[in-house]
């Protein structure tokens, strides 16, 4: 039997996989006013990131916003460009291939692993459609974001749910909200902290910074500033630090409102100005390294920490495409697609021959009885 719909057709009889949608933020195509435009304008115009009134905010981002920052953001994106384009693209591309890998591995064949960004290419839509293409009827969401935020992972779902008013068969889901106190996780940033040391030496103070988000959110019951509190409270005792020897702060502030504080570029010149001169700063909630890690941390918040009188800034690089964050990222997916095992091409194959078999000896005694 098949089901024709859109430009697929579905096979019923064929086997099926389980799907995973990696999800990431997203990223410009290129280092340009234009391409940042484009980009900018689908981000700022989601009401889940800017909680204002359309009708007030979207003359602003159309009037004032697009006209000015494209060009600025452009800049910046263009001083951490690669050879293989946007850090953010190429690491969470690299990660994808490594994880599709692993789970090779374990699960040959019942595991299809599709990236996807939330804004910008591949698309929400195109990662869903590539799963579907390899008749993934359980998919997993798996979105690159720790802890969970309204703007973020409540954005994802928003997505993906739009995006399946499409669908004549729609899968079964699952979503993974946030992984903020996982072991794996913590176990693997706190590695990541003392190998760095172990290379680069000892330094004054460790920063935890997160991606901010304006207080109002907070105040509405979004959990993301609890999550980043456990977050680094948890990195913080994997480390076995006091509570003198770090700081949890919040970067990337957007706008005229008041964010969750304190605010990194604050904090830095204030550790600066209390007589540290080496400070060590991870982003726990960016797994892969982006604009924010990338320039506005290891470039632009590093000129205001030496300013402020301290010495060197180090960043200590987000887990990325690394083994310890593939075997994180593999953990979570295993635990999440418990009880879809099932879904197996041998184990189905091996299912029907005994189904057939067992008809066909209780066709034989009923033949017998008459």
């Amino acid at each position: 039997m098949t089901d024709f719909y859109g430009d697929r057709e579905f096979d019923h009889a064929s086997s099926e996989k389980i799907g995973v949608l990696l999800c990431n933020l997203g990223t410009p195509e290129y280092p340009t006013a234009k391409s940042v435009r484009k980009y900018l304008a689908e981000f700022l115009s989601d009401p889940r990131v800017v909680e204002l009134p359309r009708s007030v905010w979207l003359p602003i981002l159309h009037g004032i916003v697009l006209r000015l920052r494209p060009r600025r953001s452009a800049k910046a994106y263009a001083e951490i460009w690669t050879p293989d384009g946007s850090p953010l693209m190429a690491i969470s591309t690299r990660l994808s291939r490594a994880l599709q890998t692993s789970i090779d591995n374990i699960l040959p064949e019942r595991v299809e692993i599709a990236l996807a960004m939330r804004y910008g290419t591949p698309s929400i839509a195109q990662g869903l459609q590539q799963l579907r293409a390899a008749n993934a009827r359980n998919i997993l969401v798996l979105p690159l974001y720790p802890q969970y935020a309204g703007a973020t992972t409540g954005s994802l779902i928003d997505a993906i749910s739009k995006e399946l008013t499409t669908w004549r068969w729609v899968p079964s889901l699952r979503f993974i909200n946030s992984y903020h106190a996982n072991q794996n996780y913590i176990d693997a940033l706190a590695r990541s902290v003392t190998n760095f040391r172990a290379e680069h030496g000892a330094s004054d103070h460790l920063l935890m910074s997160f991606h901010g988000t304006p207080k109002d959110s907070l105040l509405r019951g979004d959990p993301y500033h609890c999550e980043c509190q456990v977050t680094a409270r948890l990195l913080a005792e994997g480390l076995g630090m006091d509570s003198e020897e770090w700081t949890l702060a919040f970067q990337s502030r957007f706008g005229w409102n008041e964010w969750l504080q304190p605010y990194t570029e604050a904090s830095l010149r204030s550790l600066a100005q209390q007589g540290a001169k080496v400070v060590d700063v991870i982003c726990p909630g960016f797994p892969v390294d982006c604009l924010e890690t990338l320039e506005e941390i290891a470039i632009r918040y590093a000129k205001a920490f030496k300013a402020a009188g301290g010495e060197s800034l180090r960043y200590i690089p987000a887990l990325n495409d690394g083994a310890d964050h593939a075997d994180t990222m593999i953990q979570l997916i295993l635990s999440n697609i418990s009880g879809w095992e099932l879904a197996n091409p041998l184990w189905d194959a091996k299912n029907e021959q005994l189904k057939r078999s067992e008809m066909a000896e209780r066709a034989a005694a009923m033949q017998a009885t008459f």
